[in-house]
Parts: structure tokens; C-alpha cells; sequence
């Protein structure tokens, strides 16, 4: 009997080599985990946000579905491609907001209680990018973790290394990113 994880790899593959069905069984196995991801990424946001977790898992059906020439390794390079997709989603959004705001203008539900939670996830994604540049492994780990709320064996799991060692990339990309956060 074949695993779910080895059919992932499967379908993946069948999917780069132009099956579009593997796709939608990729995504079909993978949905509860996608929008546990979205979930984990959107539960700091206002509670007048207007992007819902399943619309976060369609944005990135639709812009994973149009992608062709990634060689899919297994399930963990699909869900690492896909917790990067979904932050680069939520910056594009956080952004029109932001434009939005300095126009002047309101649409609706955007408007943000002052209550809300303010984490800001562009200067998130400053610092993220800063990291990567010099720290591309632990920046991975933050993505995985911070922004998909992957627990430290998942991430390692995902990025082919040991516990102990996200563990280790954890705790110092947590002091870095605060550091290079709290210096701006």
C-alpha cells in the first residue's frame, strides 16, 4: 500500500510532467494542511480582515496552478513553496491596504478596529528578507514556523534537517529578527 506522502510525490511529479489532474489531488490531500497554514498566518490580523483562510488557499491554488517549471522534491518543498506563497500574498494585501489608508480612502470591512492586534507584516517581511539575504536557512525555518505554524519536527521534516538543529535556527533568528526589528 502506497502512503499519502508518497503520493504526494507522485502527483507532483506527474503534475510537472503536464498531468493537471495531479494537481488537484495534490491540493485535495494537502487542503486541511493549507488552511491550517493560512489559519496560523492570519490569526494575528484584525478581526475586520478581509481575507478568510480559504480564500488564501484558493489566491494560492490559483497562483500555484499556473506554475510549470518547478521539479517538486516531495511534500515538504510543495508546503515550503506554498507557506512562501501565501506570505507573499498577505504582503501584497497588507500593502494594498496600506495604500488604501494613505489615500484616504475606506472600503468597507477594511478599516481596522485600534484594538486589533498590530503586528505589522511588512516590517515582518523587511526583516524576514534581510535574514534571508544573510541567514537563508534560518529564514526558511522563521517562514515555516512563524508564518506556517509548523511545529520544529514538521519543519525539519520539510527542510531535510534535524530537530535539534531548527531548534538551534529557531532561537537565534527569533533574537535576530527582535534585534533587527526593535533597531528600526
Amino acid at each position: 500500500m502506497e502512503f499519502p506522502l508518497e503520493r504526494v510525490t507522485l502527483w507532483l511529479t506527474q503534475w510537472h510532467g503536464g498531468d493537471h489532474a495531479a494537481l488537484e489531488k495534490v491540493t485535495n490531500l494537502l487542503y486541511e494542511d493549507l488552511r491550517r497554514l493560512a489559519s496560523h498566518y492570519l490569526r494575528d490580523e484584525s478581526p475586520a480582515h478581509t481575507l478568510q483562510a480559504t480564500a488564501l488557499v484558493h489566491e494560492l491554488y490559483l497562483r500555484v496552478s499556473t506554475i510549470r517549471d518547478i521539479e517538486w522534491k516531495d511534500r515538504g518543498h510543495f508546503i515550503t513553496f506554498a507557506t512562501q506563497t501565501m506570505r507573499r500574498i498577505l504582503i501584497d494585501h497588507a500593502r494594498k491596504r496600506r495604500a488604501v489608508k494613505r489615500d484616504g480612502s475606506t472600503i468597507g470591512s477594511w478599516e481596522e478596529p485600534s484594538t486589533a492586534p498590530d503586528i505589522d507584516v511588512l516590517v515582518v517581511d523587511q526583516a524576514l528578507t534581510r535574514m534571508a539575504a544573510i541567514y537563508p536557512r534560518h529564514a526558511e525555518v522563521v517562514e515555516l514556523r512563524f508564518f506556517g505554524g509548523l511545529d520544529a519536527p514538521e519543519v525539519a521534516q520539510a527542510l531535510q534537517l534535524s530537530v535539534r538543529t531548527v531548534e538551534r535556527d529557531w532561537r537565534f533568528a527569533k533574537a535576530w529578527l527582535q534585534h533587527e526589528i526593535s533597531s528600526r
